[in-house]
């Protein structure tokens, strides 16, 4: 290279710096406004004690799991402007109530409705504890009320529609989940503009249901409610038992085999949701077991595929 074309070189480079600036901060200011993470409680966190910060974030097989929670978040994932459709999800992520499965039952699945126009929230519950906690049963529950009031409460700054709020959830997840889709007129926290907290849908993916025994997942159970919680919390937190006429329309979706939450859950479930009338969707797949995430690698369906079909026949990708 002669130092005359070395020359030209240097001069255009700096003649495109500008330019470049230009579209690396464009490009910045998107992934910015594309995707951002809130305190959920903007002052108190209710029913809290003082504690030090435990929160741990940790990589197991590829998954993000954090642990150890009292300081919850709603991290938002925002469509584009022109590709929006006003439709809202807040996803709870699984953990047995002891973590919270960020990554492949959370952010995984944002970015996925993110793709669609709908704009996802991955909410970052509090996992029950006495020492965090003055009464550890109803966290997980205040924060998916808080969120539901949060996202309908910035619906028109956030090009949502608030009658178009739905709820998701994970195993343990799906018992926040169903529990703020059944509990929704027993309101735990703060809401002076009486937000409505109901969410207009509920979509649970091989969701904790019930605490009755045999069917009840007991280590979600003893982590929200106690080793030996009285006959009236198990009956309370029993979802099933609590679905009415004004319960939210519901997909869920299980594994026969699944080991871990019985798929007795969603069958329950989605038998009591039909004796009130409400509309539901049930997908039992022959195998999977627990815990897959939007990728059951023992199928080639695609149970996204089947949501993302039942989200358009009710009018939310519209």
């Amino acid at each position: 290279m002669t130092k005359n074309t070395y020359t030209s070189y240097s001069s255009l480079l700096n003649m495109l710096k500008p330019i470049l600036f230009f579209f690396f901060f464009i490009s910045a200011s998107f992934n910015v406004l594309s995707q951002m993470t809130i305190n959920l409680y903007q002052s108190e966190i209710p029913n809290s004690k003082p504690s030090v910060d435990a929160e741990k974030k940790e990589q197991v097989n590829g998954i993000t799991l954090i642990s150890h929670i009292s300081r919850p978040t709603l991290t938002a994932f925002f469509p584009e402007k022109e590709k929006a459709n006003g439709t809202a999800i807040i996803i709870c992520p699984g953990g047995g109530y002891a973590v919270n499965a960020f990554s492949h039952e959370g952010t995984d699945v944002a970015q996925k409705f993110r793709a669609v126009g709908i704009t996802a929230f991955v909410l970052k519950y509090r996992i029950p504890d006495d020492e965090t906690m003055t009464s550890k049963e109803i966290g997980p529950l205040q924060d998916a009320q808080q969120a539901i009031k949060m996202v309908r409460e910035h619906a028109k700054e956030w090009n949502i529609n608030p009658d178009r709020v739905g709820i998701m959830g994970f195993s343990a997840g799906g018992h926040v989940a169903s529990t703020a889709g059944t509990h929704f007129e027993n309101s735990f926290i703060d809401n002076p503009q009486r937000t409505n907290l109901r969410p207009d849908f509920m979509i649970l993916i091989y969701p904790v249901i019930s605490f009755q025994e045999p069917i009840g997942h007991l280590g979600s159970r003893e982590r929200l409610l106690g080793r030996s919680p009285s006959a009236e919390k198990i009956e309370w937190y029993s979802n099933e038992k609590h679905v009415s006429k004004n319960t939210p329309p519901a997909f869920l979706l299980h594994a026969s085999d699944d080991e871990t939450v019985k798929a007795a859950n969603s069958i329950l479930f989605y038998q009591s949701l039909k004796k009130n009338n409400v509309p539901a969707k049930l997908h039992i797949c022959p195998t999977g077991g627990h815990g897959f995430g939007m990728n059951n690698s023992t199928t080639s369906d695609q149970w996204m595929d089947r949501l993302m079909n039942w989200i358009e026949a009710n009018g939310w990708l519209k």
